[in-house]
């Protein structure tokens, strides 16, 4: 293959550095320049007479808030730590009370309660509960946000360094599954037991960390295996542009503009930081569709990096085997 001359690739650095750039700041700049609820799940609690002034304010803002009604109080909590909805307001004889889950966003948690003290009437007292908040050693919940970029890495290294080392097939399947488990002790035993910033069960912990950086570090693999080097510089745009900059979690994805947020939730990392912060601080309540996916992206990874494997290894053998032919017949 005719290698392209220095002009060539001349103009196509000097073409495809500001291509990069201009998508990497689409990616990161329009969703934080268009930052706004869109559908963003709350609930609503007590008697309809009452609640139905309230309900009403909120769903004035078409596409804003998605509402959901609960008969009282303690059906709006139990609604919060399943992580159906980001908070409520519920409404008793004093005045309207938010209930808010800074662990599962602070950004929305903040917006709930500003939202409801700019409509009470001036003088209403309107008190605030924190239904499930982040550990004291990280009351802003910051430190989750700053693991997602590291595992992210973690698993795009994985990925290049088992296509530069030339691993193939289930080595490189073995490879990429004992450094995620590896990243995945060493992740919740600095987060978790050193930081004390996580607060679920340590094993529950350890394997989301695990499994977001295999879908990530498999997503890389398997395409640089079917594609060679377009295929590594395919999975790196995907997953670090997009999948970083659309994955919400420092926000809620409800709060980027669409279909981002969405989008966001369909790629590893934003799948791998809804996923630990379920089972950091909710339980696993609502890690189920963030554990599919990550599943899903690791499986597909691993399986296509066992076919590539088996591709590149079966070509060597077919053309020894034409050349060998030849010689045979002569």
């Amino acid at each position: 293959m005719p290698t392209a001359s220095p002009a060539r690739r001349t103009i196509a650095v000097m073409l495809l550095i500001p291509a990069v750039a201009a998508l990497a700041l689409w990616a990161f700049a329009w969703p934080a320049a268009r930052t706004a609820p869109h559908d963003l799940p709350i609930g609503i609690a007590g008697p309809a007479a009452a609640a139905a002034p309230l309900e009403e304010r909120f769903e004035q803002r078409q596409g804003a808030f998605e509402v959901h009604r609960y008969d009282d109080e303690a059906a709006a909590r139990e609604a919060i730590e399943d992580r159906a909805v980001y908070g409520a307001v519920a409404v008793t004889p004093t005045g309207p009370k938010v209930l808010t889950a800074s662990a599962a966003s602070p950004v929305v948690a903040q917006l709930l309660k500003e939202s409801v003290a700019a409509g009470a009437p001036g003088g209403t007292r309107v008190a605030v509960e924190d239904v499930v908040a982040t550990p004291a050693a990280d009351p802003r919940g910051s430190a989750l946000v700053s693991s997602v970029l590291p595992l992210t890495l973690a698993g795009v290294t994985a990925g290049a360094m088992v296509t530069g080392f030339g691993l193939r097939g289930a080595r490189s399947a073995l490879a990429l599954t004992g450094a995620a488990v590896l990243v995945g002790v060493i992740a919740t035993a600095l987060t978790h037991s050193w930081l004390g910033v996580l607060a679920g069960n340590w094993w529950a912990e350890a394997g989301a960390f695990t499994l977001a950086t295999l879908g990530v570090g498999a997503t890389v693999a398997g395409l640089a295996a079917l594609l060679g080097p377009p295929g590594f510089g395919l999975g790196a745009l995907l997953i670090v542009l997009l999948g970083n900059s659309f994955s919400g979690v420092a926000t809620a994805p409800e709060l980027l503009p669409e279909p981002a947020g969405l989008i966001g939730q369909w790629l590893p990392p934003g799948a791998g930081g809804s996923l630990l912060r379920s089972v950091a601080y909710f339980d696993g309540r609502g890690a189920g569709a963030a554990a599919l996916t990550l599943s899903l992206w690791a499986a597909l990874g691993l399986t296509a990096v066992l076919v590539g494997g088996r591709r590149r290894t079966a070509a060597p053998a077919l053309a020894a085997t034409r050349t060998v032919e030849p010689a045979t017949a002569g």
